[in-house]
């Protein structure tokens, strides 16, 4: 473990080293090391940084270590892995982040993306932390202590499936679960410089909490340190489950062979454009991307301004059903009294504007056919942009304490990148392209496909990665 200038990891000549997930199976499958002694090494990882970090919500270890003892299946057979605290998996309790729910009993049923996941021989190790409900951007919390960036702890690890992110870019796990409503993948991965793919919609099964959703905006996912553990993440999912309206994903195991036309911006709709430092990084590459032999332009992004409103009404609504008919989703546990600013302020702001739902939500459902629309006006195979405006903020600029309206201000000016993906549900990829000079936080890049091309996608990480490797935190 290593503590310098307030950077945290796990990285250590043990078993696990800085293997990612797809060499430590290979390792495990040809019986050079066995699960029991990655689990192991894992749990005293999590022990040492976690203290630190935050990031774990519920341990399972005993569990994970008995499992690791029996034989499994599946291409990750016996590697540790971390479930998002809002995703059920039965026996374990599940709190969403919220101090309402701490009396909920342990569930009851594993959901489906849970079972996919496993299915592939993932053990689970426990549930990582995330804000409540997942509907903030930073893993800033009232009820327990916040979920800090390894790379410099004074520093948010975005969100909302922040504890993923902190566990992967500490070396806890070498992949986690996440999950992504406005950029909840994307974010951490790019605070904590990371892989994060938020797949085409219908990638992946839903976990039960998604499958009741108005609009279908959220989806599970993973965050990974390398691009191959996600691209035979998914690879493996689709053995599971194989969405028949998506094109097929197969195996993606190389970087691209063809040339691509990608269109760039540094702006997002509001007036909103990335800061100093995430300019610089965007333009690096642009640069890189012309030296691959792309066909790279600046264009402007064919979106709707009305788009940013019409997401925060879902939000508001999201927030108002939750406070309102919480006790309906989660049973006689479920303590409205005890809910954040967050939910509160979101929930008041709605009865304002419930008139405008049908409009929202139908502008919303639109946005599949603008997405697919926007690659064809503008000619493009790839777009590329920030994936958030500004650096990473100190613990405490969304801290879930603060008021509202100034808490939210800043969350939508700091996340104006990322929600257009959920709403069209088309694929887009967070990367460690950068750091930030002066705190050397990483600075992600996205990459956003149309739909179904979530292979494209695959295809130019692997390229990119080769070309210029992520900077690692033990450096």
């Amino acid at each position: 473990m290593e503590n310098n200038n307030k950077r945290i990891h796990s990285f250590t000549n043990d078993v696990m080293g800085d293997s990612d997930a797809v060499s430590l199976a290979e390792k495990i499958k040809n019986k050079e090391i066995s699960a029991e002694e990655v689990v192991k090494a894992s749990i005293a990882r999590a022990e040492k940084v976690n203290p630190q970090l935050q990031a774990i919500v519920t341990k399972n270890f005993d569990a994970a270590l008995e499992q690791a003892k029996k034989s499994s299946t599946g291409y990750f057979a016996g590697i540790p892995t971390y479930i998002k605290d809002l995703t059920n998996i039965e026996g374990i309790k599940t709190f969403y982040g919220s101090e309402a729910l701490l009396t909920i009993p342990p569930s009851k049923q594993t959901d489906p993306i849970a079972k996919q996941i496993f299915d592939q021989g993932f053990i689970h190790m426990g549930n990582s932390s995330l804000p409540e409900f997942g509907l903030t951007c930073s893993t800033e919390l009232i009820h327990q202590e916040d979920t800090r960036n390894p790379w410099q702890t004074d520093y948010s690890c975005g969100g909302s499936s922040g504890g993923a992110a902190a566990l992967v870019a500490a070396g806890v796990v070498p992949i986690a679960h996440s999950a992504d409503g406005g950029g909840s993948t994307r974010i951490p991965a790019a605070c904590c410089g990371l892989v994060g793919l938020k797949a085409s919609r219908g990638r992946l099964l839903a976990s039960k909490m998604f499958q009741t959703q108005i609009i279908d905006i959220a989806i599970d996912g993973i965050i990974s340190r390398s691009v191959r553990d996600t691209a035979h993440f998914y690879t493996e999912a689709e053995k599971y489950y194989k969405n028949p309206k998506l094109k097929p994903l197969g195996t993606v195991n190389q970087g691209l062979t063809k040339k691509l036309r990608i269109g760039f911006s540094n702006d997002s709709l509001k007036g909103l454009k990335g800061d100093g430092p995430t300019e610089s990084v965007l333009l690096k590459t642009v640069k890189l991307l012309e030296d691959l032999g792309h066909e790279v332009q600046l264009v402007k992004i064919p979106i709707e301004e009305q788009f940013v409103d019409d997401f925060i009404y879902l939000w508001e609504m999201l927030a108002f059903l939750t406070k309102k008919l919480g006790w309906a989703m989660f049973g006689k546990h479920f303590d409205a009294n005890k809910l954040t600013n967050v939910v509160n302020g979101l929930s008041k702001k709605y009865p304002k504007n419930i008139w405008r739902t049908p409009g929202f939500l139908h502008r919303l459902k639109k946005a599949y056919y603008d997405y697919d629309n926007m690659f064809k006006s503008l000619q493009i195979d790839i777009m590329l942009t920030p994936t958030l405006a500004h650096t990473t903020p100190i613990i405490g600029h969304l801290g879930a304490d603060l008021d509202f309206e100034m808490m939210f201000k800043r969350m939508t000016n700091w996340a104006c990148y990322t929600p257009y993906a959920n709403a069209s549900g088309g694929p887009a990829i967070s990367l460690p392209m950068g750091n930030d000079p002066s705190t050397d936080l990483p600075i992600g890049m996205m990459f956003w496909a149309n739909h179904g091309e979530d292979a494209l996608l695959l295809e130019l990480a692997y390229q990119l990665e080769e070309a210029q490797p992520w900077k690692k935190i033990t450096n």
